[in-house]
């Protein structure tokens, strides 16, 4: 039996990145994440930030108040409770512009981490990762349904992006069709929704629900940084949103973004 580790958002710039100035990247963890990390077969999370020390930030969203890079290191923090896969898919990889990024999935691919959701050119963007743990051979389909400005291009940097309030694009769908026939388990991970809501959208559950009839086992979301509970279908678990999982600020007594989830998906062969 093959275990996966779902995390949310892990955010490793602005005040985590300050920290890393005098704080070894494991030690971001604490030795019972780690540890219990250390058992599983497989994790996964939604990193939410660049790592990179290039770029300015960027200017094709005016207004945009938060801007996210880590320094290389960071990608320690990674490694240092075995995450193995990561979604790019989000509104802070193009925070500091297609420099930024393309560092990103360098260092990440040096690291042995495989990345989906983003990359240079729509195909490459939209491409799923296929990762083995256990002898299970896992797919990961990722997708972000904002920012719109960070959509990848032809010829560019960019993320995978679909307006999922209206439909799941057809392109997602046959990416999950295909890992289906070509892996053991599927996972869609999607970044979708507003923050700091604490129940997931009508039309979350209904892509929930199309995301696996076309062929997604589980389907693992993230952009709300509040943890929305597990449900349940007949094709598998629905985690609307994972919440945060590693941040540097809290914003409200009661929702508590600053309590991270750990999921594990226990999969038998």
């Amino acid at each position: 039996m093959a275990s996966v580790g779902l995390l949310g958002d892990v955010m490793l710039g602005r005040g985590v990145a300050a920290a890393l100035r005098d704080t070894r990247p494991e030690d971001l963890w604490s030795e019972e994440v780690r540890e219990l990390c250390a058992s599983l077969d497989l994790v996964v999370c939604n990193l939410e930030c660049c790592i990179s020390d290039r770029g300015e930030p960027t200017r094709r969203i005016p207004g945009k108040p938060f801007f996210f890079r880590a320094p290389p290191v960071a990608v320690e923090a990674l490694r240092a409770i075995g995450v193995r896969a990561v979604s790019l898919a989000n509104n802070h990889a193009l925070d500091y512009e297609t420099e930024a990024l393309a560092d990103t999935l360098v260092l990440l691919q040096a690291a042995g981490i495989a990345a989906a959701g983003a990359g240079r050119g729509t195909d490459e963007a939209r491409r799923p990762a296929i990762v083995e743990a256990d002898g299970t051979r896992f797919g990961l389909a990722c997708v972000s349904d904002h920012p719109e400005e960070y959509a990848a291009r032809e010829g560019s940097e960019g993320i995978a992006h679909s307006d999922l309030r209206r439909r799941s694009p057809p392109w997602l769908l046959q990416d999950l069709a295909s890992l289906d026939e070509g892996c053991d388990r599927v996972i869609a991970f999607p970044h979708w929704g507003p923050n700091m809501v604490s129940e997931p959208a009508h039309w979350q559950l209904s892509r929930a629900a199309e995301l696996q009839e076309a062929g997604a086992d589980l389907v693992a979301g993230h952009s709300a940084h509040i943890f929305h509970g597990v449900g349940w279908r007949d094709a598998g678990p629905v985690l609307t949103d994972l919440g945060d999982a590693l941040d540097d600020y809290r914003v409200d007594p009661v929702l508590r973004n600053d309590l991270g989830v750990l999921a594990i998906w226990e999969v038998s062969a």
